[in-house]
């Protein structure tokens, strides 16, 4: 049996979408809690959103908690002595719970209609006054019951006292049982679905979960879970809210104001624009938590450091600049990034613009010559792209502003100079084809550009020689061929004004 010193926390997504950045943070702040703490963290799918819930949205968050390699001890896939772990599976046992709730007079059957509470929500509208469920069948029992009618399930929230507890991010916390918030809340729907608060309770409950962390916006709910632990007879888990996650313009950072920014919110989305996983994760973990002034971390060091000490209690806003400069650290630096891992994340990317297969050791050289400047794996697919196909794709302006005529007898003497050299080295090239501009009374600008437009497509590129290198002798020569012959033909249109008159 699970031991009760054991740490135990859970992720609990709803199955209604993919999966949110700001869950993903949820999830991350879990993982590393229970890593540092070699405990167990639980996935549990809160599906009891019957028409929003999907089995596609259910595969697509297990799929983007993978990706992030937040890997769970319990749960779908896994399994578990506290199973089983999607609540529509668990009705049984919140019926069980309400039912023994009723017993103790701890909660109780209301039988009042939508048509009758909605009547009574707008007469205290009416009255300018903030509804509040008024008790209309908190004091009866078995023999007011109403056969064969739909019911819900209330719980007798104390009219008295107050609940306090405490948060690991926002300290005691205490609020009035007679709040309008605090009201006899449903526990269980007249279909027999339990209510987030009450299906939540239970199985964190059973589940013997040690701490919940969660999003600020669940501080509301903590209340009446606290409530119902009590009544049941057990201990509260700790809490700890963690601060929301905000858009640019302060609102909460839904798919409809992300996109006026250009912020994906889907996990997918950052795995489909190239972004890493350590690096989205460490700039998600930087949002609400931090470690002195240190910005990039390996998943070691998270694990090593991670509190709730220091997570703060204000909302943040989204900085996409932020979040690519965070990734690009990642990237550019092997410690974080090794290379075999950074050629197997890439390599999807490749394959999505079309690029041929190519020798590995081609692609690792081509990769050091981009590497620093890539923010992205899709960034980094497409400075590698004239390396990795057979023909240039040439950049339109690019070659008609450097692969004039007066180019073309230049890539020639170039070509010809080149396929003379025994070494197809970046510095003995550079330095041979300096010398040999010095013979023809150029200078480096004369051929760079023409050079770097026949051999990649582009205006900008990685150093000149480094390509050459990279290329190789032969589709170097080809290349610069295929561009002086190209260049031969580039005779510029004049453009001649009409005559002016008066």
């Amino acid at each position: 049996m699970t031991s009760p010193a054991a740490v135990r926390v859970r992720f609990a997504p709803s199955p209604t979408g993919y999966l949110h950045i700001g869950g993903a943070r949820t999830a991350l702040f879990n993982w590393l809690y229970a890593r540092k703490h070699k405990g167990t963290l639980v996935l549990r799918i809160e599906d009891t959103d019957r028409e929003r819930s999907t089995e596609e949205s259910f595969h697509t968050i297990l799929d983007s908690l993978t990706w992030l390699g937040l890997s769970w001890d319990e749960g779908p896939g896994q399994g578990g002595e506290f199973g089983p772990y999607t609540q529509m599976e668990r009705l049984e046992i919140y019926k069980r719970y309400a039912d023994q709730l009723i017993e103790e007079g701890k909660a109780y059957r209301c039988y009042a209609t939508k048509e009758e509470l909605e009547g009574l929500r707008k007469e205290a509208e009416a009255r300018k006054k903030q509804f509040v469920y008024p008790h209309l069948w908190r004091e009866k029992g078995p023999s007011d019951w109403l056969d064969g009618q739909p019911y819900v399930v209330r719980f007798k929230t104390p009219l008295v006292g107050q609940t306090t507890f405490h948060d690991e991010v926002f300290g005691t916390i205490t609020t009035p049982n007679n709040s309008p918030s605090v009201q006899d809340f449903v526990l269980l729907r007249s279909d027999g679905i339990p209510l987030y608060n009450f299906g939540s309770a239970i199985d964190d409950m059973l589940m013997k979960i040690t701490l919940v962390a969660r999003g600020r916006d669940h501080l509301g709910n903590t209340v009446q879970q606290i409530l119902l632990y009590e009544a049941l007879g057990t201990t509260a888990p700790k809490f700890a809210h963690l601060p929301m996650m905000l858009g640019p313009d302060g609102k909460k950072l839904s798919k409809r104001e992300a996109e006026r920014y250009d912020i994906p919110v889907s996990v997918t989305a950052y795995r489909d624009r190239g972004f890493s996983a350590e690096g989205l994760l460490n700039y998600l973990v930087r949002f609400g938590w931090s470690h002195g002034d240190q910005e990039v971390f390996s998943k070691d060091e998270l694990i090593s450091l991670f509190d709730f000490d220091h997570v703060s209690k204000s909302d943040g806003k989204f900085d996409m600049k932020k979040c690519l400069a965070i990734n690009h650290k990642h990237l550019k630096e092997e410690a974080l990034t090794p290379t075999d891992r950074y050629l197997e994340q890439l390599a999807p990317h490749l394959t999505a613009r079309g690029l041929p297969p190519r020798e590995p050791s081609l692609v690792q050289a081509a990769l050091a010559t981009v590497r620093e400047r890539g923010r992205t794996f899709a960034e980094t697919a497409d400075a590698l792209d004239f390396y990795l196909r057979d023909h240039v794709q040439w950049d339109e302006k690019s070659r008609q502003t450097h692969l004039t005529s007066l180019a073309a007898e230049r890539l020639r003497g170039l070509a010809a100079l080149l396929a003379e050299q025994p070494s197809f080295v970046a510095k003995p090239l550079d330095e041979t084809v300096h010398a040999w501009l010095v013979t023809q009374g150029l200078t480096i600008k004369d051929v760079a550009q023409p050079a770097r437009v026949a051999l990649t497509g582009r205006a900008a590129s990685p150093p000149l020689f480094d390509v050459m290198e990279v290329l190789g002798r032969e589709r170097t020569l080809q290349r610069l061929i295929d561009g002086a012959t190209w260049a031969a033909q580039n005779v510029p249109t004049l453009s001649i004004a009409p005559p002016h008159h008066e």
